[in-house]
């Protein structure tokens, strides 16, 4: 394998670590608010009832998290190829918008689930947005230093 493939497969690994890191974070923060606080944005954020194929079964809490963090896996990788494709400067704002706005489509699905926060909870939509934008924020750091690092890389070639 030549230098460049080695650098793409570091990369994908990067993108893999980006996003269970990052995944974590915000798994960790919405579980501390909703422990502290009792607003139900954790189970939200684990919720798959309101996935046809998942809502017959009853998953434990680390299946749930595996779930999500395959979600943000992706995630990381569909939002890494929007910023390579249509050269983006300012992948913070980039992140942290895209994930603002992941967090308002996804927060709905709320009232597919008795589990969930209601639709109405002003304190849980602020801590769901928050948590969204912070993982945004999160990825958009993260995603920098990759950048930051293939440039360094590709001027040393």
């Amino acid at each position: 394998m030549n230098e460049e493939g080695v650098m793409e497969v570091k990369n994908v690994y990067r993108l893999l670590g980006i996003g269970i890191v990052s995944g974590g974070v915000l798994s960790i923060f919405f579980k501390w608010i909703e422990q502290a606080t009792g607003h139900k944005v954790y189970t939200l954020l684990l919720n798959v009832d309101y996935i046809p194929v998942f809502r017959n079964y009853t998953y434990p809490e680390p299946v749930e998290v595996i779930f999500h963090l395959i979600v943000s896996i992706v995630l990381v990788f569909i939002l890494q190829f929007i910023i390579e494709k249509k050269n983006i400067k300012q992948i913070m704002g980039f992140c942290a918008l895209a994930n603002l706005l992941i967090g308002v489509l996804i927060y709905p699905t709320t009232v597919l689930s008795t589990r969930t926060p209601p639709i109405d909870s002003m304190a849980a939509i602020v801590y769901w947005l928050i948590g969204h934008i912070v993982y945004g924020l999160l990825l958009g750091i993260l995603l920098t230093r990759i950048r930051w690092k293939r440039t360094a890389v590709h001027r040393e070639l």
